[in-house]
């Protein structure tokens, strides 16, 4: 990530966009603190989830909600 004070920002923002483009990523500061974050829009975000995407992959035991014998004692 590329980090440019809005000053200097300000000369050479046609050359902050093509870097942005060519997959990098500006942060514009003032005063040391961050503003203004360029990113490409274009770039690939990751699939959203998709509801019972992992149906089969998950299986629960029989006796999932039995209490074990180990705690019997603690549920008297």
């Amino acid at each position: 990530m590329l980090n440019i004070d809005i000053k200097q920002a300000a000369t050479c923002f046609p050359d902050l966009l093509q870097k942005t483009i060519e997959g990098n990523e500006v942060l514009i500061t003032q005063n040391g603190q961050p503003i203004v974050k360029l990113i490409d829009v274009r770039k690939k975000r990751k699939k959203k989830r998709q509801f019972g995407s992992a149906k089969g992959l998950i299986k629960m035991a029989d006796d999932f909600d039995a209490t074990p014998e180990d705690f019997q004692d603690y549920m008297r």
